[in-house]
């Protein structure tokens, strides 16, 4: 079971899902496809939870086996994010020590950088001036790249 497990892991990894690397635009675009693929490979619930606690020498062996898993799965989900990254960005993010960690900072970063960008387009869009001397049709493709953007 463990084996086909493993086996189609590494199809899915390796076959099906081919991301493009974050080269810092379209931020969310590139979120959804890497939680699509965390989410594929069962280890999406790492972003979200607290790392375990090495297992100390009277832990059980059950204990041992949850924190080697837990482990594993922090390297894998560690590893397709940091993969999924333009090298700039990779050897910025591989200094970080989670999966958690990258992904917070990721999101900070870059959604932050979006909204404000946003609301500069809305705003930019909201105060479009018409003026007299230009043709119609030259500022109507102009209001329209800056609808487009936003």
């Amino acid at each position: 079971m463990e084996a086909e497990t493993s086996a189609s892991i590494m199809m899915i990894n390796q076959d099906l899902i081919k991301l493009g690397q974050y080269d810092g635009s379209n931020f969310d675009h590139w979120q959804d496809k890497v939680k699509f693929l965390l989410t594929a490979l069962r280890i999406v619930y790492i972003l979200n939870c607290e790392p375990l606690m090495e297992p100390d020498d009277n832990a059980s062996e059950d204990e041992k086996k949850e924190w080697q898993k837990r482990n594993y799965e922090e390297v894998m989900c560690r590893g397709h994010i940091l993969n999924a990254l333009f090298d700039r960005l990779y050897n910025y993010y591989k200094s970080f020590d989670s999966a958690k960690e990258i992904w917070k900072a990721l999101e900070y970063k870059y959604k932050v950088q979006e909204e404000c960008t946003n609301k500069f387009l809305i705003s930019e869009y909201n105060n479009f001036p018409m003026l007299d001397g230009i043709p119609i049709l030259n500022q109507v493709h102009e209001l329209q790249d800056i609808a487009n953007k936003i």
